[in-house]
C-alpha cells in the first residue's frame, strides 16, 4: 500500500463519515493544519494517533504503519500546482517573496525562517468587503553559519 493510496482512502473515508478535519485533529490533540498535512502525507503520524484516526475513519489497521512512516515531504519535484487556492500562495511569493526576504534580512540578519521549527494557522477575519483569510507562518529564525566542517 503506497502513501498516495492511503491518502486517497483517507479523503474518501472522511467524506463518507462526515468527519471534519477539526474533529480529527481534536481526537489526537494536534493542531488542525498539522493533522490535515499529516493525513495528506506530509508528516509521520505517531502510531497511537494513527490508530485513533484509522478507527475513526473506518480504515484497515494496515494503514497505521504507512501513516507512521517518514514521508517524502513536498513530494517529488513537479510543476507549479494549478489548483487556484494553492497557486495563489505561489503568486503571493512571486510578488512579495523578494520583499519578505529583504525585511527578514534587515530585521534579523542573514538567515532563513525554519519550516521545521514552525507552526502555521489559518483564521477567518470579518471584513465589510468580504471575509479575509489570515495565514500566520511562525518559524524560528536560523542564521547562516558559514563555518568549515571539522577536520
Amino acid at each position: 500500500m503506497t502513501r498516495d493510496e492511503v491518502t486517497a482512502e483517507i479523503l474518501a473515508a472522511r467524506l463518507a463519515t462526515g468527519l471534519t478535519w477539526q474533529r480529527l485533529a481534536d481526537a489526537v490533540d494536534k493542531p488542525v493544519l498539522w493533522t490535515v498535512a499529516a493525513l495528506l502525507g506530509q508528516h509521520p503520524v505517531p502510531v497511537e494517533a494513527a490508530e485513533v484516526l484509522v478507527e475513526m475513519l473506518g480504515l484497515d489497521p494496515a494503514v497505521v504503519p504507512v501513516l507512521a512512516a517518514v514521508p517524502m515531504r513536498g513530494g517529488l519535484p513537479t510543476a507549479v500546482p494549478t489548483d487556484p487556492t494553492i497557486y495563489r500562495f505561489y503568486e503571493v511569493l512571486q510578488v512579495y517573496g523578494g520583499a519578505i526576504k529583504e525585511v527578514i534580512h534587515e530585521d534579523f540578519g542573514d538567515g532563513i525562517m525554519s519550516a521545521i521549527n514552525f507552526s502555521i494557522d489559518v483564521q477567518r477575519k470579518p471584513h465589510p468587503d468580504g471575509d479575509r483569510v489570515v495565514v500566520t507562518l511562525d518559524g524560528k529564525f536560523l542564521p547562516y553559519a558559514w563555518t568549515a566542517a571539522p577536520e
